[in-house]
């Protein structure tokens, strides 16, 4: 199983959701689909990314 990481290609913004996406065995594509339709209930969705991206180390 991968660690969980930020890749340094294949990200869009931060690379918080390819690095979900890795460590889980999913679509990039998907876990970004998930997280913006996430965005539209209500809920601490964006902070949760943001501290993601902050602990979240590179690759």
């Amino acid at each position: 199983m991968a660690t969980l990481t930020r890749p340094q290609h294949g990200k869009v913004i931060a690379g918080v959701c390819a690095g979900l996406a890795e460590r889980f065995g999913m679509s990039a594509g998907v876990v970004r689909l998930l997280f913006v339709l996430s965005c539209l209930l209500p809920g601490p969705q964006f902070v949760i990314y943001l501290a993601l991206w902050v602990i979240m180390p590179k690759r």
